[in-house]
């Protein structure tokens, strides 16, 4: 009637303690502060929880606080912080409050360990508020050190993104300065590697990637989240090993040596071989580059650029939040480039990348939402970035002409001969001629699927496959920007004007797709 006489005996007691000593440390193995706290609130009945020296939580109760559980909590840590006492126990209104301090380190304050309990307080609440301290001192400095480690990874990945940005927009210089301060350097020529892999193990494929690519920078795409982003050493350093879980499960898109400040470049040419990837049993392809049109045409391309882009280069900002006319021509590389991701490659707001896409509408008199006038200002902008020198001005008096219009440019027979070994992969006799008949038609109603399946009278999904094909003959992408598009529809347009007979076709839009250029200024 009056219990088992022994349960109050020394040795009872020491080994009860013993076992909740146990039982504390599992809970600390198992999780952390969470259950140590949880099983101390099972063990005693109080509300057990972790406070800081201002009284609020630092760690929630699993139960609900009341507002004089919480004043009896914030009136104890005060105390306990200002007087630096080894414990503070209080008696007010019923309840019963003990806090304790935990063991912090240094720079790190940690916080109280606090428990409340309607009296009369359990008798070994002391006592196992006590033993608890210590697992839970050495589970919140380990807690602390894993948030600590995550904002740090959080901290570089975002300013290796930011480097990656800033290379992709030409900034190489800024780029240069900000990756000092992270390893590996920047090399001066460098390979650009596009790996495409399953978006769920994009975290152990960076993992993989930064264990194997000793020298590289690796940084998830921040367009594409199936993408991974790698910029090795380009000069005479040895081309990474893959290994076999990577070669597997991805595909792989690699560049050709291009110096630093083309990294733009060495990306474009990394998604137009991940594109030919795709179609190939090893998963793996390398850039094969082609001759470049703006280099094709020569000197009078670089002054029909300069012309068609001078509305934009003479721009002002009326306001301060206003684009000025660099940016306007970042926002216009990026969108042609990525289109409606360009807000996640330029970091801004849709509305934003909406209204810098009309003001530069407004100011050249363009459509960009026609192809023929993206692929003229594609051209332009690469024109410029080529850095190519004008003709003579003597050579443009003697002809009787200002400047050329886009036409008179594509009408060149240099041009003409570049069209057609742009087309001739998908033009070569053991090609079905739907695959080049599918491409210019999709050309032609400016890159829309619905429509050219209806031209076609075939379904979308058709439209893509054959599309697929073209991309892996092409050994271009064209589906998923940054694509080779716009060079597509200019070598089409070539043809065009120097042989329409010998075009494949199916049926021409009923809206002509001439571009020329507009009146500058």
């Amino acid at each position: 009637m009056h219990g088992d006489p022994r349960a109050d005996t020394p040795a009872v007691g020491r080994i009860r303690r013993a076992d909740d000593v146990l039982d504390l440390q599992r809970a600390a193995r198992k999780g952390g502060t969470g259950p140590v706290l949880r099983w101390l609130a099972g063990r005693t009945g109080a509300t057990v929880f972790l406070v800081n020296s201002a009284g609020t939580p630092a760690r929630p109760p699993h139960a609900p606080l009341g507002d004089a559980e919480r004043d009896l909590a914030m009136s104890g840590a005060r105390e306990l912080a200002e007087r630096r006492l080894g414990s503070v126990a209080i008696d007010q209104d019923g309840l019963t409050c003990i806090v304790l301090p935990l063991d912090g380190s240094r720079g790190a304050a940690a916080p109280f360990l606090a428990a409340v309990v309607p009296q009369p307080a359990p008798p070994e609440l002391p006592r196992l508020l006590a033993d608890a301290t210590s697992g839970l001192s050495l589970s919140w400095l380990a807690e602390q050190t894993r948030r600590k480690q995550h904002r740090l990874r959080i901290a570089e990945a975002g300013t290796r993104e930011a480097v990656l940005h800033l290379l992709l927009n030409g900034h190489t210089s800024v780029a240069r300065q900000i990756a000092g301060a992270l390893r590996p350097a920047l090399p001066a020529t460098v390979r650009v590697y596009v790996i495409e892999g399953p978006p769920r193990v994009r975290g152990q494929l960076l993992g993989i990637l930064t264990d194997v690519a000793e020298g590289a920078w690796i940084v998830p795409c921040p367009v594409y989240a199936d993408h991974l982003f790698m910029l090795a050493p380009g000069d005479s350093a040895p081309a990474p090993v893959w290994p076999p879980e990577l070669a597997t499960a991805c595909f792989i898109g690699e560049s050709s040596a291009v110096p630093l400040r083309e990294t733009a470049t060495g990306y474009a040419q990394a998604f137009h071989a991940l594109a030919a990837a795709r179609g190939r049993p090893e998963r793996q392809a390398s850039f094969v580059a082609s001759p470049d049109l703006a280099l094709t045409i020569g000197p009078a391309a670089a002054a029909w650029a300069e012309a068609f882009l001078s509305p934009i280069r003479a721009h002002r900002a009326r306001r301060v939040q206003d684009p000025d006319s660099a940016e306007l021509l970042a926002t216009a590389a990026s969108w042609l480039s990525f289109h409606a991701r360009a807000t996640a490659h330029l970091n801004i707001h849709r509305n934003t990348l909406s209204a810098r896409l009309t003001c530069m509408q407004e100011l050249l008199g363009l459509d960009l939402h026609r192809l023929a006038d993206q692929a003229a200002m594609a051209l332009a902008l690469r024109t410029t970035a080529a850095d190519m020198p004008p003709p003579p001005e003597g050579d443009a008096a003697r002809a009787g002409k200002t400047l050329p219009t886009l036409d008179e440019l594509l009408s060149l027979p240099r041009v003409g001969a570049w069209a057609q070994q742009q087309f001739r992969p998908v033009t070569a006799p053991d090609v079905p001629a739907c695959i080049a008949e599918t491409l210019t038609t999709w050309l032609r109603l400016d890159a829309r699927i619905g429509p050219t399946a209806t031209a076609l009278s075939i379904s979308a999904s058709a439209v893509r496959k054959r599309l697929t094909r073209s991309e892996a003959l092409l050994k271009r992408s064209l589906l998923r920007s940054p694509s080779a598009i716009h060079d597509q529809w200019l070598a089409l347009r070539a043809l065009e004007l120097a042989e329409p007979g010998e075009v494949p076709r199916h049926r021409r839009p009923s809206r002509e797709s001439t571009m020329t250029l507009p009146a500058a200024g």
